[in-house]
C-alpha cells in the first residue's frame, strides 16, 4: 500500500480539512510548515482569487500544499487552469466526480484526492485515476453525507486500492488511532483548525467552537437534500422549524445565503453559519497549527506504545504493561 506521506512529500499523514472562506494561505501555510498537507478551499470563489492565495501560501512555506476544488462552483473549471498553471502539487476535490480533470493534473504530476461520503463514489474515482480518497463521515463540519466515519471508512478501505485517508470526527491522537485501526492510510482534521493561531476566523466564531459541548451540532438542510452541520444557534433553529413546516426551498435558500461569511469574517455568530463537527467538544485550546498537530501525533503514539491486544478467542484484552 502507497505510504501517503510518501505520496504527498510530508512529515505527518494529516491533511487539513478545506472550509470554504476559513482555510487560506495563512491556516494552510502554517499546516503545511508543521509538516501536515496545508489546503486553500476555493469554496464558490473566483479563480483569481484562488491564484492570489497560491501565491501568497508560495510565500509563506516552501512545502507542499494542496487547493481544494467544489465541482459545483461554476468557476471550477477556471480554478483547475489556475492550479495547473501555478503548479500546485495536489488537489482535493468535494461535490462530484473530478474524472473530467484527472487526466491533465496528473499529466503535470498533481495529485488528485477526492472526498468521498460512499463507496460507490470511491470506486468511480478510483477508476479514473484518483490517487487516494478522503471519506468522510457525517460527524465532520459543513455539508456532509449519510454514512458515519466508523462505518464508512473500513467499507471504502475494502472497496478500494488506492490508499483512505479518514476525516469526520477527529481531533485528537485517540480519533488518529481509531482511523488507522480502520485501515485509514491518514487522517484529514478539520474543526480542531479552527482554533488554530494562524486561523484567520473571527475571535467570536472561535470562542463559540471553544465553548460547545457534545451536544451542540446539529444538521440543517436534509429536507433539501444538502444537509450542513452547523453549532446551534438562532439561524440553525430558523432552518430547522422552516423545514418542519416545509418551506420553499427557495426560502430557505435566502436566509442561509451569505451565512458562512457572515460568521467567519463579521463574527455574527447568532445568524450566521457556524460550520463545526461533532468533535467540537474535545477543542478546548487555541494553539498553533504546529503544537496542534505535534500533540495529536504524540497522543496517537503513546496509544500505539501502551495499546491493548484484544484476543478474541479467549474474549480478554491483555495490556502490554
Amino acid at each position: 500500500m502507497v505510504n501517503i506521506c510518501e505520496l504527498l512529500e510530508i512529515e505527518y499523514p494529516i491533511i487539513q480539512g478545506a472550509m470554504a472562506w476559513i482555510a487560506d494561505a495563512s491556516l494552510a501555510s502554517a499546516v503545511s510548515n508543521a509538516g501536515g498537507l496545508g489546503i486553500i478551499a476555493s469554496g464558490n470563489a473566483e479563480a483569481e482569487w484562488v491564484r492570489s492565495e497560491i501565491r501568497k501560501t508560495k510565500e509563506m512555506t516552501r512545502k507542499p500544499f494542496g487547493v481544494n476544488v467544489m465541482l459545483l462552483n461554476p468557476h471550477a473549471e477556471a480554478i483547475m487552469d489556475v492550479i495547473c498553471e501555478e503548479g500546485v502539487p495536489v488537489v482535493t476535490t468535494g461535490a462530484g466526480n473530478p474524472g473530467k480533470y484527472i487526466p491533465k493534473l496528473k499529466s503535470l504530476g498533481i495529485k488528485v484526492i477526492p472526498v468521498v461520503a460512499s463507496v460507490a463514489l470511491a470506486v468511480r474515482v478510483e477508476r479514473v485515476g484518483a490517487d487516494a480518497v478522503i471519506a468522510e463521515g457525517q460527524e465532520g463540519g459543513g455539508h456532509i453525507g449519510d454514512a458515519t466515519t466508523m462505518a464508512l471508512v473500513p467499507q471504502v478501505v475494502d472497496a478500494v486500492k488506492i490508499p483512505v485517508i479518514a476525516a469526520g470526527g477527529i481531533a485528537d491522537g485517540r480519533g488518529i488511532a481509531a482511523a488507522i485501526m480502520l485501515g485509514a492510510r491518514g487522517v484529514q482534521v478539520g474543526t480542531r483548525f479552527l482554533v488554530a493561531k494562524e486561523c484567520t476566523i473571527s475571535q467570536n466564531y472561535k470562542d463559540m467552537i471553544l465553548k460547545a459541548k457534545d451536544t451542540d451540532t446539529v444538521a440543517t438542510g436534509r429536507s433539501t437534500g444538502h444537509p450542513v452541520r452547523v453549532l446551534k444557534n438562532k439561524l440553525a433553529r430558523d432552518i430547522i422549524a422552516m423545514e418542519k413546516r416545509n418551506a420553499d426551498l427557495s426560502e430557505i435558500e435566502k436566509i442561509g445565503t451569505g451565512a458562512l461569511r457572515a460568521a467567519v469574517k463579521d463574527g455574527d455568530v447568532v445568524n450566521g453559519s457556524v460550520m463545526s463537527g461533532q468533535i467540537a467538544g474535545l477543542v478546548c485550546k487555541e494553539q498553533t497549527a504546529k503544537e496542534m498537530i505535534e500533540e495529536m501525533f504524540e497522543e496517537a503514539k503513546a496509544i500505539y506504545e501502551n495499546r491493548a491486544i484484544v484476543c478474541g478467542a479467549r474474549g480478554t484484552i491483555h495490556g502490554n504493561g
